[in-house]
């Protein structure tokens, strides 16, 4: 009788789940150790970021603002509240011809009907492009902000019809303009030119008080721009069609000292933005120069 073969047994190798049941409790036990090391240092980093991001923030308004504020007719800068700020900005400013020397065209402030072109001691077309007098901007003389001589009421201003001729030797610019009797003359024969596209600025904090569930401040900053001529108001409740210069604003502040004529004065602005709770508050001081 012939024998029967039968196949070998292999042994077969593995884990029980018993023994996979144990590596998955370690190895949740390694993870919530590593976990909680990691969580500190993880949650400073995203705190750091996010304190970063703020002041960054912050500090690009405030400096922009600065380069604005410092650009403003003397004597213009309203501060209706805590929470706005306004003023007439400038491109540029030249000295007016103030006699007849040189075959000029002299800036007249006794003519009743008023003058209609005057000449620019120098010319123009030498000024960089951004600062060259172009036809709709302002001109403006010898603004002191007060009833008579306020550039909001346009009693000191006139728009510019054209810039572009010459006259002279050597030769200076003409400065046509709608016919304006000037109340009060430059001391230092000196105008200012506002732009056309941008008469007044205000900048507006709305809604900054405090934060929200989430800790995200309430409020916005605008930077708004308006023409002239513009009515004394107080800060507005809301704003439109401005551009947003900052969200999360939980606390601004701008105070202005030196509308009393002084020919020096300081606008203090104090922001505060707010995010996740984080808080990062920054304050600036902008020297104003009164003179006119």
């Amino acid at each position: 009788m012939m024998g029967v073969n039968f196949p070998t047994r292999r042994c077969q190798h593995g884990f029980t789940l018993i023994e996979l049941v144990i590596v998955i409790v370690l190895i949740g036990v390694i993870g919530g150790m590593v976990a909680v090391f990691m969580k500190s240092p993880i949650d400073a980093y995203f705190a750091s970021a996010r304190r970063a991001g703020l002041t960054d923030v912050a500090d690009t308004v405030v400096r922009r603002m600065e380069r604005d504020i410092r650009k403003a007719l003397p004597n213009s800068i309203r501060n209706a509240g805590s929470q706005c700020v306004e003023f007439i900005p400038t491109k540029t400013g030249a000295r007016y011809r103030a006699d007849v020397g040189g075959g000029g065209d002299m800036l007249d402030f006794t003519l009743a009907a008023g003058d209609i072109s005057f000449n620019m001691l120098g010319r123009n077309a030498d000024l960089p492009a951004d600062q060259q007098i172009a036809t709709g901007d302002l001109v403006a003389i010898y603004n002191l902000g007060i009833s008579g001589a306020d550039a909001y009421a346009a009693d000191n201003t006139s728009v510019v019809t054209a810039a572009n001729a010459e006259s002279g030797a050597p030769a200076e610019s003409v400065i046509s303009i709608n016919a304006k009797q000037f109340p009060l003359e430059s001391p230092n024969k000196r105008f200012l030119v506002i732009p056309a596209g941008e008469q007044v600025v205000r900048y507006v904090c709305v809604g900054a008080s405090g934060t929200n569930a989430q800790g995200y401040g309430n409020g916005t900053l605008y930077r708004q721009v308006l023409t002239l001529p513009l009515a004394a108001s107080s800060c507005p409740s809301s704003v439109t069609g401005a551009a947003i210069m900052a969200n999360g604003v939980s606390s601004c502040n701008f105070d202005y000292s030196g509308s009393d004529l002084q020919r020096n004065a300081l606008i203090s602005m104090r922001l505060q933005l707010t995010d996740s709770g984080e808080t990062v508050s920054l304050q600036h001081e902008v020297h104003v120069s009164n003179v006119p």
